[in-house]
């Protein structure tokens, strides 16, 4: 398979066309970045740690039969994929109150939520990706709702099986964001990445933050947090 040209830049990745109309080549870089583009730096080996993390997580819920667009890792910093037509919202679960949610709510940061919430914002940088309703989705014709209900559902099964593979490892799952994508078949698969930059995880004794919360709220080194996340998972540190 090989690499030809860029079809797509986005903050995290670059997205490039391969010989075979159904897979595409991602490319995870160093860049990370905060509130929306506001806050940027350069962090040499993160990643590397994304996609490592990503391709870690995405095997384990492959194998409970979560359908997803991961088909290899190519290289420290590469990944193989299927082609999808992304669906243009991101799908946040929160099993405990932190960011947003708290300020939106009023509620102390690290409250424990009895059942998980399922948010939708809707994928648009000029407008700061917006916290939408199942009725402001349907007005911007963005996902049927049909499509809305195997989100959510996916969600929660997803929730559910990381929720148990990072308590195995000493770690709560917080909250995390994920996107999904439509086959040509019009199967809906979970697409993107799962790594710390999409979730929030903290070490389940200590509250230590090993997310890009480190980098938003400038609480120490980012590539230690995400080093010791790949090395609970059973990932190779590179430390």
């Amino acid at each position: 398979m090989q690499k030809l040209e860029l079809l797509y830049e986005g903050k995290a990745k670059r997205i490039y066309r391969t010989e075979s109309a159904d897979m595409v080549w991602v490319e995870y870089k160093d860049s990370a970045t905060a509130f929306n583009g506001e806050k940027k730096e350069t962090i040499t080996g993160k990643g590397r740690l994304n996609n490592e993390i990503t391709t870690l997580l995405f095997r384990k819920l492959q194998e409970v039969g979560i359908k997803t667009h991961f088909v290899e890792k190519l290289s420290e910093t590469e990944q193989l994929v299927k082609k999808v037509s992304i669906i243009p919202l991101e799908v946040v679960t929160r099993n405990v109150i932190a960011g947003s949610l708290s300020k939106r709510l009023g509620i102390k940061e690290g409250t424990v939520l009895a059942e998980p919430i399922v948010e939708f914002y809707f994928k648009d940088d000029d407008l700061g990706d917006p916290l939408v309703t199942e009725d402001h989705i349907r007005v911007l014709n963005v996902a049927s709702p049909e499509q809305v209900s195997v989100l959510r559902d996916m969600a929660l099964q997803i929730n559910q099986v990381l929720i148990d593979h990072f308590a195995s490892c000493r770690v709560r799952l917080v909250d995390f964001k994920l996107e999904f994508g439509v086959t040509d078949e019009g199967e809906i698969i979970l697409a993107d990445e799962i790594s710390p930059d999409t979730c929030r995880l903290w070490d389940e004794t200590s509250n230590e933050k090993f997310d890009k919360d480190v980098f938003r709220r400038d609480l120490g080194n980012l590539t230690d947090a995400y080093e010791e996340i790949l090395k609970r998972l059973g990932g190779i540190s590179h430390v």
